[in-house]
């Protein structure tokens, strides 16, 4: 198999994993999978992630005796601010709305990706490409329209969250832009470490305000969080160094199809059709957006 498409495959699971422990220690006591556990506010989640990754990271530079700041300074900085502002709404809106519609949302990130490589990058936008960027929004829309056509027995939809799952997109979008820009400057390791180098700080103020200690089993669960977000944010670094993203993105998109079964079979989250049509016609127009820039 491809490098790209088998390191974008398990990034996927390992997001997947990541995305399970925050709904985990978001639910808070009441939730039956594993009651008792505390509920921690996102920021604090990803305070944990990035201390984690860091120490890893760090150690790999280390090792590897490459420089710790980088080479591309203020791409890696943008790169660096945009994922901790995305990755920490994300964490709040899976904390928020249904595990299947929050990580479909997020995954609009390459369509914004696309759009902002036209405007900073001025790679060129073939004009079928803005008809499935279309289809994708409309997808969007429908999605919006849950609340109108959902039965008692279906989930409903908080639409500020889900407009900041809309933004969280965008910002992960200008992320991987960073991504792409910064291929042929620096190693992987740099450009994951520049996340916990900025959200650290950031986050571990936000924690005077609002923190929970964890206790037992909890810090396992933090463990894993941060491990595996460590794992998948390398894997999906490597995919894009190895391949172009037009090979690679559709593999990445079976992490929104991985996302409804947890949803469905794990945390009940019952969704109406109108959704489920939604989150088809935004992966539809996603795929076909990155199989047209491959031809």
């Amino acid at each position: 198999m491809n490098k790209g498409i088998l390191y974008i495959i398990v990034s996927g699971l390992s997001f997947l994993v990541v995305n399970f422990f925050v709904k985990i220690l978001g639910a808070g006591p009441e939730q039956e999978l594993f009651p008792g556990t505390q509920k921690y506010p996102g920021h604090e989640l990803v305070l944990f992630r990035s201390i984690i990754s860091f120490a890893i990271s760090l150690y790999i530079i280390k090792r590897r005796k490459l420089s710790v700041l980088g080479n591309n300074r203020k791409w890696l900085l943008i790169r660096g601010f945009s994922g901790m502002i995305a990755l920490t709404i994300f964490f709040y809106t899976i904390h928020h709305l249904p595990l299947a519609i929050a990580s479909t949302v997020q995954y609009l990130a390459p369509i914004f990706t696309v759009i902002f490589a036209m405007l900073i990058l001025k790679e060129r936008v073939a004009k079928l490409q803005w008809l499935f960027i279309v289809i994708a929004f409309i997808g969007v829309a429908l999605i919006g329209l849950n609340n109108l056509f959902s039965a008692d027995n279906y989930v409903g939809i908080d639409y500020t969250w889900f407009g900041l799952g809309i933004i969280s997109s965008a910002f992960s979008g200008i992320a991987y832009t960073a991504i792409i820009r910064l291929k042929a400057t620096d190693s992987p390791i740099n450009i994951v470490l520049y996340f916990p180098m900025l959200s650290i700080p950031i986050m571990s103020f936000w924690c005077l305000f609002e923190f929970t200690f964890p206790s037992g089993i909890e810090w396992l669960f933090l463990l894993l969080l941060g491990i595996f977000t460590q794992i998948a944010q390398v894997l999906l670094t490597k995919a894009l160094h190895e391949e172009s993203a037009a090979i690679i993105t559709p593999f990445q998109y079976l992490g929104a199809v991985y996302a409804t079964v947890l949803g469905y079979f794990i945390f009940d989250e019952r969704l109406s059709w109108i959704v489920y049509a939604g989150i088809a016609l935004i992966l539809t127009g996603i795929i076909a957006n990155a199989l047209l820039k491959k031809s």
